[in-house]
């Protein structure tokens, strides 16, 4: 006799209460407190119940806020090991393995009572496992497939953190070294060129020319230091940092018209990884339209979406052939072409470049949003 032929048997609205608790929640434990749950209110004598679930690695099996239990240990765990079921010593209870169709056991349940065991609430005990054997597998998988992505998310937050460490000591190491020798090479030669004689005019203007490489010099530092970790990001967050980039981009290149838009909202903080990740790409092509393009507008969107984060970085310039630029061996823009492809993988969006010879470019970047969800237990 089936599960399917037996169930309908003891309650006429029985199968009702499995379909709500079948359908109700696909989180694991909370699947297993509401099978144990609907076992003791479909029994006539049973008082006790526990679904113990076996892990994706076959060790150990999860009850609850209860402590696991290793495979082959115990009554539980011996059952999860055999896949045979085994009354209590006393017979007020049973341990009943839950199978597969593959043979497997998933699950294992503990029933007991405060007198003999009923045949009969054995048999619904064992129908239940065999009906919600599927359901705890399905769940099981998915689990493990939300670990595994909340694991992938974890690996790119922190290397996404390693990269901005490394480029902050840089800046401390610039900022501390080559910053501050520059600094006192502009003052040593402009010492100089006061002690100087004025009859030697030819030297003051060598002096003079050097103090003006020494300050070049110590800008393009600033600007390298600022690049590597722009204080703004974390102060005020990446609109306000992407406003920034636009006006320096503006300053360096005075013809350009740069303009920012931000459009939406989130329900929560724009996570910090995802904004330096996004403010990365951003920087990269800006500097590429400032390097190569001549443009005359250069326009940056940010587009809050429920699901995701969308940037787009679009100029009016010299444009260029995609193709030339990716053929093997031809020119080195590709490295920040790919660098930005490269930080939205490894956040699992992606970046597209659209381009044409005198047409303009546009970088756009598309970075998912993750919705928040219960830590997995």
């Amino acid at each position: 006799m089936s599960p399917l032929d037996l169930l309908p048997k003891r309650s006429p609205d029985l199968l009702t209460r499995i379909i709500s608790v079948a359908c109700s929640d696909r989180d694991l434990p909370g699947l297993a407190d509401d099978l144990a749950s609907l076992v003791l209110r479909s029994a006539s004598g049973l008082t006790f119940c526990d679904v113990y679930v076996l892990d994706e690695e076959g060790r150990t099996l999860e009850c609850g806020g209860r402590p696991p239990v290793a495979l082959g240990e115990g009554m539980v765990g011996w059952v999860a090991a055999h896949g045979r079921p085994r009354r209590h010593d006393d017979l007020r209870g049973a341990t009943l393995p839950v199978r597969v169709p593959d043979g497997g056991t998933i699950a294992v349940i503990d029933v007991r009572a405060g007198r003999p065991c009923l045949r009969q609430d054995l048999e619904l005990a064992e129908a239940l496992a065999a009906l919600f054997a599927p359901v705890l597998c399905s769940c099981r998988r998915l689990r493990t497939a939300r670990e595994r992505e909340h694991s992938a998310e974890r690996f790119a937050e922190q290397a996404v953190q390693v990269q901005e460490a490394e480029r902050a000591r840089l800046a401390g190491e610039i900022h501390d070294g080559l910053a501050q020798r520059l600094a006192s090479l502009g003052f040593h030669l402009s010492a100089a060129a006061r002690l100087l004689p004025r009859h030697h005019e030819e030297a003051h203007d060598q002096i003079v020319l050097a103090r003006e490489l020494c300050e070049l010099a110590a800008a393009e530092t600033r600007a390298a230091i600022g690049g590597l970790r722009p204080p703004v990001l974390d102060d005020l967050g990446l609109s306000a940092a992407l406003a920034t980039l636009a006006r320096e981009a503006g300053t360096r290149q005075k013809s350009l018209d740069v303009t920012v838009a931000v459009s939406g909202e989130l329900e929560a903080p724009l996570p910090g990884h995802l904004q330096t990740a996004l403010y990365r790409i951003a920087q990269e092509a800006v500097g590429n339209c400032l390097r190569h393009a001549e443009a005359g507008c250069l326009d940056i969107v940010l587009e809050h979406e429920r699901d995701r984060v969308v940037l787009t970085v679009i100029d009016d310039g010299a444009g260029f052939s995609i193709a030339d630029v990716f053929a093997p061996g031809r020119r080195p823009d590709s490295y920040g072409l790919r660098g930005m492809a490269e930080r939205a993988e490894l956040l699992g969006g992606r970046t597209t470049v659209t381009s044409r010879p005198d047409e303009g470019t546009a970088v756009r970047a598309v970075l998912p949003l993750r919705t928040a969800s219960p830590s997995p237990s």
